[in-house]
């Protein structure tokens, strides 16, 4: 289907769960809060996401979606960091929101990338990765990125009073 392997659809499905959980974590509480149901939902499927695509080769040998897997990874150990120690001090609540909304910015990236390198089928809306109005779709969701976390900081700043002063 759509030129995916048996694990490339696997990996398609669990990248979708984690977005729709990042999507219904956004809507709801502002930010991907890793202890409820939704956070780990979130989190877990994201580590699977990773993991499975280390298997996919569809572009050669290891690529750029392999290292952004990679530091996904890294990002997520970051905000688990940031909720569990005190590494960031009085500050670990906007590094850990920070942390979570840098990881759904990386699930777009191959999302929007491999949807539109391959939808419709047999006439997709751009003809590789590395077409200038992918660039440039790639770029407007980093702003929206931008936004959205100033939006975060901006909120936890008025609601936690321990956080106005950082």
């Amino acid at each position: 289907m759509f030129g995916l392997s048996t694990l490339g659809l696997i990996h398609t499905l669990i990248s979708l769960i984690a977005v729709i959980a990042g999507i219904v974590a956004f809507v709801r509480d502002g930010r991907i809060k890793p202890d409820g149901l939704t956070g780990q939902v979130y989190i877990w499927a994201t580590v699977v996401t990773c993991l499975t695509g280390f298997g996919i080769f569809a572009h050669g040998g290891f690529g750029k979606p392999h290292a952004l897997g990679i530091l996904t990874l890294i990002v997520l150990g970051v905000a688990v960091a940031a909720g569990k120690t005190k590494l960031f001090g009085r500050s670990w609540l906007l590094v850990e929101t920070v942390s979570y909304s840098t990881t759904f910015f990386f699930h777009m990236i191959p999302g929007v990338t491999e949807t539109t390198t391959r939808l419709p089928a047999g006439n997709p809306v751009f003809p590789d990765a590395d077409a200038p109005g992918l660039v440039v779709a790639t770029g407007l969701i980093f702003i929206l990125f931008l936004v959205g976390v100033v939006i975060q900081l901006r909120r936890l700043k008025v609601s936690v009073p321990e956080l106005q002063s950082v």
